[in-house]
């Protein structure tokens, strides 16, 4: 019977569902779209290009691996974790050998992978250019549709796809920056991919000689490939391959397997995807329940007369919890599958700009399946269905007559349990942000940061008729003030606060979450590069427009008392942590560089020494002359000894180390920067470089500026991730403050019929607005404000966040502008009718 009466309720009452049916249709969208993106990062496709014509393909361990045994009640526990490195581990090039002799395969094909920048001014249009040994070409194959191979050092062989960019043709000179100075090469042949599907990369393929000056790694080569004899199985191939290995950590990829192997990038891809894709769907999720319960509160609290007389007539409470439960998974199916469908084209699309904005490679390619949308949908119901139960509990617990009492007026307090469940929220909030006071690394305090707003944005939902009266309370006077619609204004926000506090609740949650998205990253971007500029000594800065400044060109300036310093960046791990490191020339350091140095001295850093920052030291334990266990860049394990500990980590990293040493285990050699100190002037030290394209002489400053672009840029990629929450909060906004007016049709038309003007309603509306305004923006900003002082504290040591404040108030007023437009809007088409009519006519 409760179904047959919730479907004719839904039929028959479209209009007042129509609010809670688009809050849940976005929760699925958002839903969908974030469930994409996590299962692109868990199962998405890596296709080869490069090893396409090579059935196995044997690869360095790319992990760094820890097991931990533990004995506990006479039982022994084994875990095994592994964590990928940063940079490209290598092979043994005598495995070739071992290889060779497996049965079954015809060709063992050694592969030199390496950085080869074509100098260009058309440049690659977007694909990364690799270098190779022309040997290797069989494992696509690459074939020359024109002139010879490469014998030469200065020979060079190059694909199709740039000969034609760039209009080469064998017998040009092509100038490229390796690892190594630039270099000028004589093309001496353009290849060609035998079934053209070569979609991402760029070749160029260098005499074997060559190849392994640029690649070096001496004795060594990045993969190997197997091509199997005639007749022979891949199965039993890959097989009698991994027993040939036996022994060593080398990795036998088939198949797919072989994509992760030639793109590195999109392989660390799918963590930093399966992470962002948790984060936006688990903010998502709570943002999502705090909206919809707000809104099927107010869809109750605008039926509470209706639910009262159902009361009165002899329903009893578990039919009323049926009737709304039902309703609500009706309203839920259909509002979870349109969202579900919506949300894979907004998935699609949030794949492409994650793309277009080198956050995700466009070799791992965006995968869909049902899960997503079956999760959605099962979201939306469970959403639906509880919050329809937590909005249902008022009425259906009181008597009937109370019932009746409470829908012609406003009850005076909210109930102790809900009080008491926002002072809890209230304080987990609390304890958040001073957890968050003391947590110093990005990756722990970010998921806090945001758990803390939503939070405090809940503690808020349920005191907000408190609040609201205290705010009425506060501004009763000047508002009485400002005239009939003032005093209207103020009588509403003390007689109708349950229904003004769920109009709070998301213009709160937006500005303190748009608040905090935005702040956040700059917060710590401005402390990093303030500890940055304090430390830099140097006289002038090498920046290039491509992949680094070569070893060379220091070189070149160090000549009489000049220094140059090369910075070379990179990532490590100490047992599974990852930590920021940097490798930099330690002669004359001490002119160019100063990290603000606790303990130890710079002038100790060598091949087999290590500078750490106080937060690193900390954590590890560390202090001069204590031995740091670490993994490379590339895998490699090394230990060093501590040499000194500095204050400044934001700025210059957790781990400096020298130049060589890190130079020797990183992808890319080349210098990020290289700070110069000299009394040389900025164009003679031009006139030194000039011969290094893309390489130029900036100021320090400059170079601050240029490092703040590269930050805003990063950042772009986690305004975007949290914007589709903020938009799916404005529409909440919107749609809340719809609701609220839409309903007061009634209200209206006795207010005109008592001698109001329809001016003096509309300035009623938006007096009531821009107060329900002001006490979310005073709501949202202090919980803002809250939670970036206690990150700022956390993560820089200092309690000073980095809040624009033009920024801030073009918050403030596009928060302003969608609560007049959502006031307005439905308030004028509230007054089209006819006061009388409406007055008389049944409700």
């Amino acid at each position: 019977m409760m179904l047959r009466y919730a479907l004719r309720t839904v039929r028959h009452r479209k209009g007042g569902f129509l609010g809670a049916f688009l809050a849940l249709m976005c929760a699925a969208a958002l839903i969908t779209a974030c469930g994409t993106l996590l299962e692109t990062g868990l199962r998405g496709t890596i296709g080869t290009e490069r090893y396409a014509a090579t059935p196995v393909v044997v690869s360095a361990d790319q992990n760094v691996h820890q097991t931990t045994v533990k004995h506990k009640k006479g039982k022994t526990k084994t875990k095994h974790k592994a964590k990928p490195i940063a940079e490209r581990a290598w092979l043994p090039e005598n495995l070739t050998t071992r290889l060779s002799r497996v049965p079954g395969a015809d060709r063992v094909i050694p592969e030199l992978t390496f950085l080869a920048e074509p100098l260009t001014p058309t440049g690659t249009g977007g694909r990364t250019a690799y270098g190779h040994a022309w040997d290797s070409a069989a494992l696509t194959p690459y074939t020359l549709t024109t002139g010879t191979p490469p014998r030469a050092r200065d020979d060079l062989v190059v694909d199709r796809y740039l000969a034609d960019r760039a209009r080469l043709q064998p017998g040009d000179r092509l100038t490229v920056q390796s690892t190594r100075s630039p270099r000028t090469y004589r093309v001496t042949g353009i290849a060609a991919p035998a079934d053209n599907d070569i979609r991402h990369q760029t070749s160029l393929f260098f005499s074997t000689a060559e190849a392994r000056r640029l690649a070096a790694h001496p004795g060594q080569v990045t993969a190997i490939g197997v091509v199997p004899a005639e007749g022979t199985d891949t199965t039993a191939l890959r097989t009698a391959v991994a027993k040939a290995l036996r022994g060593t950590t080398a990795q036998v990829s088939v198949g797919d397997e072989r994509g992760p192997v030639e793109f590195l990038d999109a392989a660390a891809a799918r963590i930093k995807l399966v992470s962002m894709g948790g984060a936006m769907g688990g903010t998502s999720l709570l943002v999502a329940v705090l909206v919809v319960v707000g809104t099927f509160a107010l869809s109750v609290q605008q039926r509470h007369r209706e639910l009262a007389l159902l009361r009165a007539i002899a329903a009893t409470p578990g039919q009323i919890r049926k009737l709304l439960g039902r309703e609500a998974l009706l309203i839920g199916a259909a509002a979870g599958v349109a969202g579900a469908l919506a949300g894979l084209p907004l998935g699609s699309w949030l794949h492409g700009r994650f793309v277009a904005l080198g956050a995700v490679p466009a070799t791992l390619q965006h995968t869909v399946s049902v899960f997503p949308l079956f999760a959605a949908v099962a979201a939306t119901l469970i959403g639906a269905w509880a919050a329809a139960r937590v909005s249902s509990r008022r009425i259906a617990r009181i008597r009937p007559a109370e019932a009746l009492a409470e829908a012609s007026a406003e009850r005076g307090r909210p109930a102790w349990g809900r009080i008491l469940a926002g002072l809890v929220l209230l304080a987990g909030g609390t304890v958040l942000v001073a957890v968050l006071s003391v947590l110093r690394t990005e990756p722990a305090s970010t998921p806090v940061t945001f758990l803390a707003v939503v939070v405090l944005a809940s503690s808020v939902a349920l005191l907000g008729p408190l609040l609201v009266r205290a705010a009425a309370a506060v501004l009763g006077t000047p508002l009485g003030l400002t005239g009939p619609g003032g005093r209207l204004a103020t009588a509403n926000l003390r007689g109708n606060a349950a229904r003004l506090a769920s109009v709070v609740t998301p213009l709160t949650l937006l500005i303190g979450m748009t608040c905090t998205v935005l702040f956040v990253q700059p917060t710590l971007g401005h402390a990093a590069r303030a500890q940055a500029r304090e430390g830099i000594r140097a006289d002038w800065v090498l920046a290039a427009e491509g992949p680094g400044v070569p070893a060379q060109a220091a070189r070149q300036l160090r000549t009489g008392r000049d220094v140059a310093t090369e910075v070379v960046r990179t990532t490590v791990r100490v047992g599974l942590d990852k930590y920021a490191a940097q490798g930099v020339s330690p002669a004359g350091l001490s002119r160019t560089w100063d990290p603000d140095v606790a303990a130890g001295s710079l002038a100790d850093l060598t091949n087999n020494t290590v500078a750490v920052s106080e937060l690193a030291a900390d954590q590890l334990h560390l202090k001069p002359g204590s031995t740091l266990k670490l993994t490379l860049g590339d895998g490699t394990p090394t230990t060093l000894t501590v040499a000194a500990v500095y204050a400044k980590g934001l700025g210059f990293g957790d781990l400096t180390m020298a130049h060589d040493l890190v130079a020797r285990h990183v992808d890319n050699p080349l210098a990020a920067t290289v700070l110069v100190s000299t009394a040389r002037s900025q164009e003679e030290l031009a006139a030194s470089v000039r011969k290094f394209p893309g390489v130029r002489v900036v100021s320090p400053a400059t170079a601050d500026s240029l490092q703040a672009e590269r930050l805003q840029a990063n950042a772009e990629v986690n305004y975007f991730a949290m914007g589709l929450v903020l938009a799916f909060t404005a529409i909440a906004v919107v749609n809340t403050l719809a609701m609220s007016v839409s309903e007061r049709v009634r209200e209206f038309a006795l207010l005109r019929l008592a001698g109001a003007t329809r001016r003096q309603v509309l300035r009623m509306l938006r007096t009531e607005a821009l107060s329900v305004l002001l006490l979310a923006t005073t709501l949202g900003s202090g919980i803002a404000l809250a939670v970036l002082t206690a990150f700022s504290i956390g993560m820089t040591g200092s309690a000073a966040p980095a809040v624009t404040p033009l920024v801030y108030v073009t918050v403030v007023a596009a928060a302003g502008l969608l609560a007049l437009v959502g006031t307005a809007l439905p308030g004028r088409v509230a007054l089209k009718a006819r006061p009388v009519t409406v007055a008389t006519a049944r409700e």
